[in-house]
């Protein structure tokens, strides 16, 4: 995936914001290693946390009881019964004491959470977006957030999904409409030179 010519540009009130970096979705079979994609999270999570900007951490989770599963009538429907909670641990070396966590019941992360208050009470106005999976999650969230205006970009190298043409069309079609394609490398470069 092409990059910018020139790195994102970010500041103060920027948080980095990742999508269901959690032990179920890491397990799926996605078209770019869960592992690399693991690993460039951290890369950026490390990176927020020393310049003292906003690390958030999304999961999706449903209660025990699956009361809060969609409902909706569809061809393809998701899960019939809330996964073990194991599903949706965020796995140990991603997460750090002061990160914001945030649990979704939906694709987006906006739907139904308190992401947009913790972001805004903390200045946020442009957030890096990153996880799995690049189609669905990353990408309804990524629209909400642009429809609140909030400064976008997006770490390629940091997204997968499970459908390999999926991604090429959310990163070649979507998000360059709405935000700045960029990769780990880039974003930490830019974080640096805000010293």
């Amino acid at each position: 995936m092409d990059t910018p010519a020139s790195p994102p540009a970010l500041d103060a009130g920027t948080a980095l914001v990742l999508i269901d970096l959690q032990q179920g979705i890491l397990s799926l079979p996605t078209a770019r290693p869960a592992d690399e994609i693991l690993r460039n999270g951290i890369a950026l999570a490390e990176a927020f946390r020393a310049h003292k900007l906003p690390v958030v951490l999304v999961n999706v989770a449903w209660s025990p009881d699956g009361c809060d599963l969609p409902t909706t009538d569809v061809d393809r429907p998701g899960p019939a019964t809330a996964p073990p909670a194991a599903f949706s641990e965020i796995p140990a070396e991603l997460a750090a004491l002061g990160d914001v966590t945030v649990t979704k019941r939906h694709w987006g992360a906006f739907t139904g959470t308190e992401l947009d208050l913790q972001l805004r009470r903390r200045g946020i106005h442009k957030i890096v977006l990153a996880g799995i999976s690049t189609s669905i999650g990353v990408e309804s969230t990524a629209r909400t957030a642009w429809e609140h205006s909030y400064g976008l970009v997006f770490a390629e190298d940091a997204t997968a999904d499970l459908d390999a043409g999926s991604h090429a069309h959310t990163f070649g079609k979507i998000f360059p409409r709405i935000g700045r394609v960029s990769s780990t490398r880039e974003i930490i470069a830019a974080l640096d030179s805000l010293r």
